[in-house]
């Protein structure tokens, strides 16, 4: 009697193929669900529900609620165009722009939620750097007087994400007691440093 064979990983790629179509649908489903019920309040079921597929499925492509978080996540910081803003400026113009976008009403939830899960996952971690990394690498090109601009908004990320880790979701005591303009007077002024070169 001869065992029965298992099947290979060749062999279930065949029986469950990936599909890029199936992935974009259960995205497309997933981000409105997030902004309206937030992370906590969103749950696979209600996903696959929307996106009219099982829930296993929304599992066999982002394997748990973060991973699918971590894809679906979009967050516009909403930076301004700073042609008008004074260069000596630049820094706490940016540092100014970023706290009003994560302390105004309802604002900030979905990249708190995402600062959450990244510690943890992954594919967060890579969705948190490209957010950010997108849209602060435009406004460095147009305002750096640096050699490397692709360094120069590495480095600005690097700010505004510890800020973010910080004073948001690990509530140190001696960050999130900082006024406002303790914060933009300091990281403003290292800021400016990464953009004048």
């Amino acid at each position: 009697m001869t065992k029965k064979q298992l099947p290979t990983s060749d062999s279930r790629a065949e029986r469950f193929p990936r599909s890029a179509d199936t992935q974009a649908r259960i995205i497309a489903a997933a981000r409105p669900l997030f902004a309206k019920h937030g992370y906590q309040g969103t749950t696979i079921r209600a996903v696959a529900a929307a996106a009219d597929i099982h829930p296993s499925m929304v599992m066999r492509y982002f394997e748990s609620k973060e991973g699918l978080f971590a894809a679906a996540a979009e967050f516009d910081l909403r930076l301004p165009d700073f042609s008008k803003v004074e260069e000596s400026e630049l820094g706490v113009a940016l540092v100014r722009q970023f706290l009003d976008r994560w302390e105004g009403e309802g604002a900030g939830e979905e990249l708190r939620a995402l600062l959450g899960v990244a510690h943890t996952n992954a594919t967060a971690r890579q969705r948190l750097m490209e957010i950010f990394t997108r849209q602060i690498e435009p406004m460095v090109a147009r305002a750096a007087n640096v050699a490397n601009k692709e360094q120069c908004a590495a480095l600005i990320v690097t700010q505004m994400l510890g800020l973010a880790f910080t004073r948001y979701i690990l509530h140190l005591p001696p960050v999130v007691n900082l006024s406002r303009a303790a914060l933009e007077e300091h990281l403003g002024t290292t800021i400016q440093h990464y953009l004048r070169g």
